[in-house]
């Protein structure tokens, strides 16, 4: 469907309303007479000028008229409609202007803040974090907005949506090998979720990533001490074992093992701790044959 029609329309609405703004007079001498009418009223067609825009997907003019109406909204003093109106710039920027997105969100939530509406600040720090991650592929900022919005659950006791945001959290920092932190989180969320009824389930699965950063946290400590480790046969079994491990896969596993015992044979001790840790494997028969 061809909607150039509804392009040029939007901009004669668009030039109607910054004349509208303009006849208002300045913001302190318009709020008297018909100024402020004319300035709700240009408020008015900003957003039909954006629509239209939207409709002939014009995406940048969309969320630039959309910013229009959101200062005037500011100006009147009207901050919900002020936030949505920059909640609307920032899902037209998504398409064509990231950094304007994020900066007509990050306004939205300060404006939500102040009004207390903290769980809607955090819906939209989540919005932030994901176009960190997919279009500007900065996962350090990323991380950020999802751990500002897990706070401001967390805050108005939305712990369910605050660990989903955490869990975001702890898969990041385990890619970016900060270990420590990624143990953290996985531990809080696991901590969190083991009574519930409903979610305690999902509480081994967060133990056992939590389990494997303290595997790789031990294997690069002890290479750090004695850098000949490295190389050592034994620590090559273990970054086998660990891997098998995070594939949950018991055959990998024996396998390794069984490799490695052909060569420099397993005592009891060995054999009886690495069954316990291959039992920790889902399906696992618990044995090393």
């Amino acid at each position: 469907m061809d909607n150039s029609g509804k392009e040029k329309e939007a901009i004669q609405l668009m030039a109607d309303a910054d004349k509208k703004v303009k006849s208002s007079g300045s913001f302190l001498g318009g709020m008297f007479g018909g100024g402020h009418h004319k300035v709700e009223e240009a408020c008015e067609m900003y957003c039909r000028a954006a629509n239209m825009f939207k409709m002939a997907k014009n995406w940048s003019a969309a969320g630039n008229a959309f910013c229009k109406a959101a200062r005037l909204h500011m100006q009147l003093q009207n901050k919900h409609d002020c936030a949505t109106s920059f909640i609307d710039a920032g899902n037209a920027f998504k398409k064509s202007d990231p950094n304007e997105a994020i900066k007509c969100l990050n306004a939205s939530i300060d404006i939500y803040t102040d009004m207390g509406r903290f769980t809607i600040a955090a819906k939209h720090h989540i919005s932030i974090a994901e176009i960190y991650e997919s279009e500007m592929v900065d996962i350090e900022k990323a991380i950020a907005h999802y751990e500002q919005a897990a706070d401001y659950y967390k805050g108005e006791e939305s712990n369910s949506s605050a660990n989903k945001c955490l869990l975001k959290v702890g898969a990041y920092c385990a890619q970016l090998e900060q270990y420590q932190k990624a143990i953290e989180i996985y531990e809080q969320v696991g901590a969190n979720t083991m009574d519930n009824p409903l979610l305690k389930y999902s509480a081994k699965e967060y133990f056992f990533k939590a389990s494997l950063c303290h595997f790789i946290i031990a294997i690069e400590k002890y290479e750090e001490m004695f850098p000949a480790f490295s190389d050592s046969r034994e620590c090559k079994l273990l970054k086998k074992l660990l891997e098998a491990h995070e594939e949950q896969n018991s055959d990998a596993f024996t396998e390794a093992v069984k490799e490695f015992d052909s060569i420099s044979r397993l005592d009891q001790w060995h054999t009886t701790l690495l069954l316990r840790i291959k039992k920790t494997i889902q399906g696992d028969e618990g044995d090393l044959k």
